[in-house]
């Protein structure tokens, strides 16, 4: 993915190499923005882990296993 994104910003400085300049100024701001949502994402995913084990335990406790 990171190799992508960094062909993607060459594909862009070519392009147009103010706007690339920018993105590469902005993206530490972008990404602290974006830091609380991925601990909220990483919240929800463990809640509804939890609430899957918590659901599927009376199937594991008699016995049945996953193939």
């Amino acid at each position: 993915m990171s190799f992508l994104t960094f062909l993607g910003w060459l594909v862009l400085l070519i392009l147009c190499w103010p706007l690339a300049l920018l993105a590469l100024l902005l993206w530490p701001l972008v990404w602290l923005i974006s830091l609380p949502f991925r601990l909220l994402g990483i919240a929800f995913d463990a809640v509804f882990a939890f609430l899957r084990a918590v659901l599927f335990l009376p199937a594991r406790v008699l016995g049945h296993r996953d193939r």
